[in-house]
């Protein structure tokens, strides 16, 4: 997902598709971790995603201050 992207959503919204995304990094590194998973890459990009969302939750709260 773009930064663009994410910058439109509410915290809220961005609240939830970190949980969401949380959701899906486990259960990828569970995957990888059993020898299931065809497309490593996917971990680093929701790794990113993740990371993506928690700097724009940063930058709306100290933007608030």
């Amino acid at each position: 997902m773009k930064a663009r992207e994410l910058r439109e959503l509410s915290e809220e919204e961005l609240t939830r598709k970190e949980e969401e995304l949380k959701d899906q990094l486990f259960k990828l590194k569970f995957q990888h971790a059993t020898g299931q998973l065809e497309n490593a890459m996917k971990l680093k990009l929701i790794k990113k995603d993740i990371a993506r969302i928690k700097t724009l939750l940063k930058e709306n709260k100290e933007g608030k201050k």
